[in-house]
């Protein structure tokens, strides 16, 4: 009997923690092989390889991301090979397990919840002929008169009786590549209404040495990015800095490891530890807001103290070793948009890395999902179930920050625009989310959501609405993004979006004074030794209206009479880096 263990990923990158596990556990016994594919993958192409690989079993891994795409694929299945037994599983059918069984006649079996035991027991029964599916707890089935039938929970597992999942060796080459999912403990302590690891009680974790021995054999095969999937991975203090500790030993140097951690809990002394310890770049930290609005918080049984993780954000980010990745949720009971935008400026203040401005998803057997009809929630008949609306947003409202965050991802989280972004949050706009949100109306105004864009187009669209919104910090705004465009490059631009600030008899004359007296740009710039063949292959050159050495030092723009600066990038013949940048005073010396 032959198994294949199937699921569509959102990006090829990714790799199935779940398969493996399922594989791990049962491959002693059975003949099971895993196919990935991605939910961008066609549906015919998809079933074509299933069906060369002529299983007696598919199993399919379902999430809110690639359910839809994964029923298509079963339906054209089932009629090419009525004969295969499918089995589901994973998050999005544990819930309402019935509706799937009576949706999707052609699903044999669903295992709900934690699948290692129960898939074995299910393929055992399938092998021997048996058949004795109700002993099979944790699954749903079709009775001999095509009835459902849904059999109890199976117990937790001890989580040292399952497998390693990351040895097996077809995946060695592709560790280098592809995001590797890691797991050192199972549940969470919180209980928030919108999440599906509130259902589950209590934290399980693995073995601390196997850990160990895991992520070691992770590293030396070649992994460049492990994320935690643990989803509070610092309630355990001890366990958390043991972890950290065996990484900071032997990350390897190439190794990055990403953690979701709940910021209000995380004790000074860990922050400290990291701070001095940790490689810069090694870690990175995810951590979900969601809301500062206090009801919202307590609807959701979230208990939060903002004070105390803004605390934490800011420690971690002044410690300059680990970007932050903080997490918002639009669309949670009792937010409205004005509490929103402060929601969303209240953590924007906080400088991450990166914002992510997510909606509200009505999981099955969440709390919110439960009590929907409470606060007035219109959301998707169908994955992802994303609120359309509720008592306090209407859906005309979750349009607009919608355009938000459509730029928000463009223009800060990429971060091809820090400089410029930064300077017209602070001088000419009333705070972040009026910055973002205008943008992001007036580009859906100008119809560029339909059409596709290089670079370039990012900053000329730019410009565009500054010259609209604020004209008055258009001339340093500007200059930033010139500032901001060339850092985007390794090799020297073809393409500019501006129109050069010095004419061209400028720009000659200012090339020769690099030339003869490379030190009037600094000693860095003058231990570049460059010729006159290098220095025009290799550096571009403009007028901003700021002093561009100060900015450079210190962040701070400051402009007024003989502010004006030549702004040099250079671009490595290596292109081993991002263009190098350096300031020439225009008022040092009048243009020879």
């Amino acid at each position: 009997m032959k198994t294949v263990l199937a699921t569509l990923n959102a990006k090829y990158i990714h790799m199935s923690l779940a398969l493996r596990y399922l594989k791990a556990y049962s491959e002693k016994e059975f003949d099971i092989e895993l196919a990935e594919y991605t939910i961008k993958d066609p549906a015919m192409n998809v079933v074509t390889d299933l069906f060369r690989r002529a299983p007696d079993v598919v199993g399919f891994s379902c999430y809110i991301w690639n359910i839809e795409e994964t029923i298509g694929i079963i339906r054209m299945l089932k009629k090419i090979r009525p004969d295969v037994r499918v089995v589901l599983g994973g998050p999005e059918v544990s819930y309402d397990t019935e509706y799937w069984m009576e949706r999707l006649p052609e699903v044999d079996f669903i295992v709900m919840g934690e699948g290692e035991e129960t898939l074995h027991h299910l393929l055992t029964e399938l092998r021997d002929g048996t058949e004795k599916f109700h002993f099979v707890f944790g699954i749903a089935y079709r009775g001999r008169d095509g009835a459902v039938v849904l059999n109890p929970g199976r117990p937790k597992a001890s989580l040292d009786d399952l497998p390693s999942p990351h040895y097996f060796a077809d995946d060695v080459p592709q560790l280098p590549t592809r995001v590797v999912y890691f797991e050192t403990s199972r549940g969470c302590p919180f209980s928030c209404q919108f999440c599906l690891s509130s259902i589950e009680v209590g934290v399980r974790y693995f073995d601390i040495e196997r850990t160990k021995r895991d992520l070691l054999h992770l590293i030396r095969s070649g992994a460049k990015l492990i994320k935690f999937v643990d989803r509070t991975f610092n309630i355990k203090r001890d366990y958390a800095l043991d972890i950290f500790q065996f990484l900071i030993d032997n990350h390897g140097g190439s190794c990055v490891f990403q953690f979701e951690i709940t910021a209000d809990i995380m004790r000074p002394e860990v922050i400290a530890f990291l701070s001095e310890h940790a490689p810069p770049g090694v870690f990175r930290f995810e951590i979900g807001v969601q809301s500062t609005n206090e009801e919202t918080n307590e609807i959701i049984q979230r208990r939060q103290n903002f004070v105390k993780l803004s605390r934490t954000v800011t420690m971690i980010k002044e410690s300059g070793k680990i970007d932050q990745h903080l997490d918002l949720i639009a669309g949670l009971p009792e937010e409205n948009y004005e509490s929103f935008r402060k929601t969303f400026n209240d953590v924007f203040a906080l400088g991450p890395e990166e914002l992510q401005l997510g909606f509200l998803k009505m999981l099955r057997g969440t709390g919110v999902r439960a009590r929907a009809a409470d606060y007035g929630y219109v959301y998707m008949d169908h994955a992802p179930y994303e609120i359309l609306g509720n008592d306090v947003l209407p859906f005309a409202d979750i349009v607009r920050i919608k355009q938000a965050e459509d730029v928000l991802e463009k223009y800060w989280n990429a971060h091809r625009t820090d400089a410029s972004v930064r300077y017209l949050i602070d001088e000419a706009f009333p705070s972040a989310w009026d910055f973002f949100q205008g943008f992001g109306a007036y580009w859906e105004s100008r119809g560029w959501e339909r059409i596709g864009h290089q670079l370039e187009d990012l900053f000329s669209r730019l410009r565009e609405f500054v010259a609209m919104e604020a004209a008055a910090a258009l001339p340093v705004a500007e200059g930033l993004m010139k500032l901001d465009f060339f850092r985007q490059h390794k090799y020297r631009p073809r393409k500019l979006w501006w129109d050069m600030a010095l004419s061209p008899d400028e720009h000659a004359s200012w090339m020769r004074r690099l030339i003869e007296r490379p030190e009037d740009a600094g000693e860095a710039f003058a231990a570049l030794r460059l010729s006159e063949r290098e220095l025009h292959k290799q550096v571009m050159i403009d007028r901003v209206p700021f002093d561009l050495a100060a900015y450079l030092a210190d962040g701070l723009v400051r402009v007024g009479p003989g502010t004006e600066s030549l702004l040099i990038a250079r671009f490595s013949a290596e292109a081993e880096r991002r263009a190098e940048i350096y300031a020439l005073p225009l008022s040092a010396a009048a243009v020879m």
